[in-house]
């Protein structure tokens, strides 16, 4: 599970800061005159004002942004998500639900049903597409998150204390991890 989280917050999430772009010696805008001749000054040889040597010049072996994402396999994936659900369902941090449906988006019914049930931070994975009402009202909830079935992962489901999947979630996530 460690090493999906890991996966996660390094590739999916922006949460490593990218390097600034430096101009080396090919992308700096300067001739490339040879700036004295070869022989004869002196002088060191060079080509020209490009070098890292001089003042504007391009930087040698400057930092370039790059992506630091690490995909893991597919198995692997299922595998950590199975173990976060087991590692709730062993905690009793499961809860099933029926359905997850409001009649109206109202905020205040929401945190006072939750607050009934002791809910702080949860997690609510519902089936395809969750319940507009409900995701509306759940969305101004501090510590709560609904999620479709499609978006459940290991790093939101070991984030939260409680998770709560619908009868439909349960359905899609069983379809998705056989």
């Amino acid at each position: 599970m460690r090493t999906s989280c890991t996966a996660w917050s390094a590739g999916s999430a922006p949460r490593r800061r990218l390097a600034p772009t430096r101009s080396w010696a090919s992308r700096t805008s300067y001739s490339t005159k040879k700036i004295y001749r070869q022989k004869g000054t002196g002088g060191a040889r060079h080509g020209s004002k490009k070098a890292p040597i001089f003042r504007h010049g391009g930087v040698y072996k400057g930092p370039t942004p790059r992506s630091h994402a690490h995909d893991l396999p597919k198995k692997f994936r299922a595998l950590g998500l199975r173990h976060a659900l087991s590692a709730k369902a062993k905690a009793y941090e499961l809860v099933i639900l029926e359905a997850a449906t409001l009649a109206e988006a109202k905020t205040a019914k929401l945190a006072k049903a939750a607050q009934e049930l002791g809910w702080k931070r949860v997690l609510i994975i519902d089936g395809a597409e969750a319940d507009a009402n409900f995701a509306l009202a759940a969305r101004n909830l501090e510590g709560a998150d609904v999620l479709p079935t499609i978006g459940a992962n290991v790093y939101d489901i070991l984030k939260r204390d409680t998770l709560v999947i619908t009868k439909a979630g349960v359905e899609a996530l069983e379809a998705r991890l056989k």
